[in-house]
């Protein structure tokens, strides 16, 4: 690969190494490495919540709502209460809050917000198939921080529109669907990295526990915009692109992409442990020592005697098109609670009492937080069970009770709120955060590649890419469903989980199959096939 040539040792590792006078151990290596990209990805989706707190900024509707004792310089959560009060904000003091923002304040303000939010996503997934194969044949951490640093521009742009005094919609449009572009690097850069440096032993536990970004960057989002909301709903956008960028910087120093860059062997994809070469002979080991000299040249041997992996060829690895459907469905319930739920809550009364934009915000964080406990329960118990599919399959079975009761009962009062959100958070996260890392990374390293091909971000990109297909539909579907009732919107919810499951059936009857120890005739006969050729 001509690319990899040019690949060098990070500068941050290289400058620790001198001070050090030594190299890390593998082990510190991988740490370093889940640390790098967990905050890598958690700036992606930090960048993507401004758009979900800011909505009812945008677009309020205050005949729905009685007029709210104000609450000045209230901290955010989880600084200050969860529950506060309608807050001061620089909109307030414009004399503007009751207006919102145009072009979104007007009747069709809640499907221009819808469009805006499809907007992003559809060149988010169309990009991401683009952003895979590159992904694999170029420097993922040059890759990755241009992709970073570009994403967070852009999310900076669309809040200048307040400071600008903005008001056309293709303002909006172009800088969404320009930050869905950079943004369709993150993705299969990160798993592809992770994939790199481990094998799949425990995949499902590391990566479940790994994958708790996407909820801390929820979070972070979220609370980040809903912090400086006060000061004007651009700093919502500024504040989390300005973290974005920051966060390429910190990719470009640190994050060591592959072993070989810092002269470490190649990894076995199943073991987890690297492969010395020696002459003929391949041998695995656990821990390695390299020289200093063979560190610092960072050429990427390894890597460079792999090909990348075509869309097509990538697509026929059993497995990639089923879980990519499931995906589709799956994205499309979890990306309407990340764009929809701040405005739900804003919307609708809990104790009988509407609640202030901040606190809309703040409670839409402990969605996440049930998310991230999903997200690890589905990778321990898919690597317990060795059934990827039917833990999939079942979570989003159950996510179906779980929204219904949501709707149904949410209302009743802020602490069954709360526990019926995190409920709902825990089984719609955790087939998606399944699917989009441990899944990925096994069919992206799968045996009918033979070891000489490289496909971790293009299967990652193919897989999450159509699921964010999914992503744009249920928030463009929601912006419009919204007017006929929010009913309406958890039907769509409950129909897609449905179809999610129901689409990776045939992979959980071969599960079960196995585990009840079932083979069939043509599995049974292969060997004495294979002998007869």
């Amino acid at each position: 690969m001509a690319m990899g040539s040019k690949r060098k040792t990070p500068p941050g590792i290289l400058l620790l190494r001198r001070v050090r006078g030594r190299n890390w151990s593998p082990k510190t290596f991988r740490y370093a490495i889940l640390l790098i990209t967990f905050i890598a990805y958690a700036c992606y989706h930090a960048s993507r919540k401004p758009s979900s707190i800011v909505k009812s900024v945008l677009h309020p509707e205050p005949s729905t709502k009685p007029p709210q004792q104000e609450h000045i310089n209230m901290r955010p959560w989880p600084l200050g209460d969860v529950f506060v009060k309608e807050e001061e904000t620089d909109v307030n003091r414009r004399g503007s809050a009751n207006k919102g923002w145009e072009p979104f304040n007007g009747k069709g303000g809640t499907s221009r917000l819808g469009e805006i939010d499809v907007a992003f996503l559809a060149c988010y997934s169309i990009g991401m198939y683009v952003a895979g194969h590159l992904g694999d044949s170029l420097d993922l951490r040059l890759f990755l921080t241009w992709g970073m640093i570009g994403s967070g521009f852009f999310v900076g742009l669309f809040g200048m529109g307040y400071f600008w005094g903005i008001h056309a919609f293709w303002f909006f449009l172009v800088m969404q669907m320009a930050a869905g572009l950079f943004q369709a690097t993150g993705w299969p850069s990160v798993v592809a990295v992770v994939g790199n440096w481990f094998g799949k032993r425990k995949r499902g536990l590391i990566m479940g526990i790994w994958n708790a970004h996407t909820s801390v960057g929820n979070i972070c989002g979220s609370l980040i915009a809903a912090g400086v909301l006060q000061y004007g709903w651009g700093w919502s956008f500024i504040a989390p692109g300005l973290v974005m960028s920051l966060g390429g910087v910190l990719v470009y120093l640190f994050l060591a992409a592959y072993p070989e860059d810092v002269g470490f062997p190649d990894i076995n994809s199943n073991s987890g442990k690297f492969i010395k070469r020696r002459r003929d002979i391949e041998e695995e080991v656990e821990e390695v020592d390299v020289e200093d000299e063979g560190e610092s040249s960072g050429s990427g041997q390894g890597y460079e005697n792999k090909r990348s992996v075509g869309l097509l060829q990538a697509c026929m690895i059993p497995g990639v098109i089923p879980f990519a459907m499931c995906l589709f469905f799956s994205k499309l319930v979890a990306y309407t609670f990340l764009y929809w739920l701040p405005f739900y809550l804003s919307q609708t009364t809990i104790g009988g009492e509407y609640m202030s934009v901040k606190t809309a915000g703040n409670l839409s964080t402990l969605f996440d937080v049930g998310g991230i406990v999903g997200g690890i329960l589905a990778g321990y118990i898919s690597d317990k069970f060795k059934a990827r599919a039917t833990t999939a399959a079942t979570f989003m079975y159950a996510a179906i009770p779980a929204m219904l009761v949501y709707h149904s009962y949410g209302g009743v009062s802020q602490t069954v709120n709360v526990v019926l959100m995190m409920v709902a958070g825990l089984f719609v996260n955790g087939p998606y955060a399944l699917i989009t890392t441990a899944v990925s990374a096994d069919l992206g390293t799968h045996k009918s590649l033979q070891g000489d091909s490289r496909a971790l971000a293009t299967v990652t990109a193919i897989i999450d890419g159509t699921g964010s297909a999914g992503a744009a539909l249920g928030p463009l579907l929601t912006g419009f469903l919204s007017t006929l009732g929010w009913e309406a919107v958890f039907y769509m919810l409950v129909v897609g989980a449905l179809c999610a499951g129901l689409l990776l059936t045939r992979l959980v009857i071969a599960e079960i199959r196995e585990k009840l120890g079932y083979v069939d005739e043509v599995t049974a006969c292969e060997p004495l096939l294979n002998e007869r050729r």
